[in-house]
């Protein structure tokens, strides 16, 4: 059941990747531009997930 989860996982960041070069390309529909935004916005809140976890770990700010 984990490594069902785990595949549909991976295949949704695939998608949402290709929907990413797609739309940078410049010749995406509107669907896929909007995935691309969805995707880049999960990025970013991924990544500053990532930051305010390693500077509590650290003890603060640097």
């Amino acid at each position: 059941m984990l490594v069902l989860i785990l595949s549909v996982v991976v295949l949704l960041v695939i998608g949402g990747c290709v929907c990413v070069f797609w739309a940078a390309r410049g010749d995406a529909p509107r669907w896929a531009r909007g995935l691309a935004r969805a995707t880049l916005l999960g990025s970013d809140l991924a990544r500053s997930a990532s930051r305010n976890s390693r500077s509590r770990q650290s003890g603060g700010d640097e």
